[in-house]
């Protein structure tokens, strides 16, 4: 099967070779109950993750480097992934968190549209909004929670980072679509049941495109919140933009969140410096994961 599921359009044969993006199909690398999300997300409970393997956008500066542009783990067909959403839905967390899934969205779905009436708790969509609208759609009325990135405005930038000159044109629109799906946020007890939530990492050197993407988010809708991170760490070395090898600097973040107040937006989250430290990495071990199916029931 040719896949032109996400804005890379790159055709590739999913049952012969990989696209972009790494993989040949769903690939989990980690299953597991994470506690350093946004309040809302995390809660006292934790967000039950399930990180995909690959990307399709693959920054330069990605602090999942191990899994995202070096994709590993154990694959898995729709119905087994409906098995391990089940599993998650049931130990005891807020939610099911999918983490980077753009580029199996068609998998995603078809999970979900085979498990999501027997959850109790909501879906969440972790993504870089690195989406299409058209596979947006097709998980509608089955993801429950949005938590979109919006990383960059400028078209050099993010095709310095990530090789996306039309990032910001292609994760608008994509934010525009989730916000479509899920027009109001609605929170139980502090956990966001339904809604959207847009993360901005801030990075080294770039406040001022930082400040552009909190223009549009403004301009777009002023009751969305915004998660405002300041936990950029250098994960790898990069010899070609050697500002991503520092960490940020407390005056950069600091003008990023008066920029923040500045252009009237009043709902989100911010982070304090010591945020940047790689506690916030899952560990990705594949054994971990393979031993991990082993024990979830199979239903499907």
């Amino acid at each position: 099967m040719k896949c032109n599921l996400c804005p890379r359009g790159c055709n590739a044969d999913r049952g012969a070779g990989k696209g972009v993006c790494g993989t040949d199909g769903a690939v989990l690398s980690r299953v597991g109950t994470h506690v350093w999300e946004e309040p809302c997300i995390s809660g006292s409970r934790g967000s039950g993750t399930i990180f995909f393997a690959g990307c399709n956008l693959k920054c330069r500066f990605c602090q999942n480097y191990d899994v995202t542009v070096r994709p590993h783990g154990s694959k898995v067909d729709a119905r087994r992934l409906a098995d391990v959403i089940l599993y998650v839905a049931g130990s005891g967390v807020h939610n099911v968190n999918l983490v980077t899934a753009a580029h199996v969205s068609d998998v995603v779905a078809q999970a979900l549209s085979l498990c999501k009436h027997r959850l109790k708790v909501p879906v969440v969509y972790n993504t870089s909004s690195y989406e299409s609208v058209r596979a947006l759609k097709n998980l509608e009325g089955l993801v429950d929670v949005y938590l979109p990135d919006l990383k960059f405005c400028s078209a050099k930038l993010s095709a310095d980072m990530c090789n996306a000159a039309d990032y910001f044109s292609v994760a608008t629109a994509a934010i525009e679509e989730m916000r479509r799906q899920q027009p109001q946020n609605v929170y139980a007890e502090g956990i966001l049941q339904r809604g959207v939530l847009v993360r901005h990492l801030v990075l080294p050197n770039m406040t001022e495109d930082t400040k552009r993407v909190l223009d549009w988010i403004a301009a777009f809708d002023k009751t969305l919140p915004v998660s405002l991170m300041a936990q950029y760490f250098p994960a790898r070395k990069d010899d070609k933009f050697p500002f991503l090898n520092r960490r940020l600097y407390s005056h950069e973040y600091r003008n990023a969140v008066e920029y923040f107040f500045n252009v009237g937006l009043t709902q989100g989250y911010t982070q304090e410096a010591q945020s940047a430290t790689k506690d916030y990495v899952p560990d990705f071990s594949d054994a971990e994961m393979a031993a991990l199916l082993d024990k979830i029931p199979r239903e499907f």
